[in-house]
């Protein structure tokens, strides 16, 4: 079975898009960003396109980042995915940023950690099938290290700085752009019959949003 998959990634400044087609990345652009990415993405998109000679209904469905990640980066991804996915009528992945980092690992246990600012980080273990060991969390780096299971293990980040000698596992360095991992891990949900509708995928900001925070104490 065929399938074709155009990801992207706007969770963070460094973003990314991507042509996933039964596996291999086609073509992936890495985008840079600090102002966000509402105001080129589509034109992005639009000329990858046109570089590919590909339509929007020659894709068999969108997969976006999900985060975690910035709030608006994670809402801006996922806004335009339902959209070009309700537009095409097709299928639609939500894929976690912390899943497609472990997809750069090559160990039987994949600890993904994302800076999180505040002096956290986003952390959480896979096996080697991408599969959740250890639920994603948000806590202080130490802390989070204290967790991780004794084993094969790997701890994969993509500009995370880990001290020396803080950890004695093995140091991944994943890239920036994580749209061609998003693709890719979306087409096995296609092929498997996982897919959404795309009113249904969600955000997974794992940290409340600072609104919610203040709201709770008030």
């Amino acid at each position: 079975m065929s399938v074709r998959v155009l990801a992207l990634d706007s969770t963070t400044e460094f973003g990314s898009l991507a042509v996933v087609e039964d596996g291999l990345v086609i073509e992936e652009v890495p985008l840079h960003s600090p102002d966000g990415f509402s105001h080129i993405l589509f034109d992005q998109i639009e000329s990858l396109l046109k570089r590919r000679g590909i339509r929007l209904a020659g894709f068999d469905g969108f997969a976006a980042a999900s985060g975690p990640g910035s709030f608006t980066g994670v809402r801006v991804g996922l806004t335009a995915v339902k959209g070009l996915a309700e537009a095409t009528g097709r299928k639609a992945a939500a894929v976690s940023n912390l899943q497609a980092l472990a997809w750069f690992g090559s160990h039987a246990l994949r600890a993904a950690v994302l800076d999180a600012r505040r002096g956290e980080v986003y952390g959480a273990i896979y096996d080697a099938a991408l599969r959740p060991v250890r639920e994603e969390v948000v806590m202080k780096f130490p802390d989070w290290v204290a967790t991780v299971p004794e084993g094969d293990l790997e701890i994969i980040t993509n500009g995370f700085p880990i001290a020396a000698g803080l950890v004695k596992a093995p140091i991944t360095q994943a890239p920036r752009a994580l749209a061609g991992a998003v693709g890719t891990i979306a087409i096995a949900r296609f092929v498997k019959g996982l897919a959404s509708d795309p009113a249904e995928i969600d955000a997974n900001y794992v940290r409340r949003s600072d609104a919610e925070l203040m709201w709770k104490d008030r």
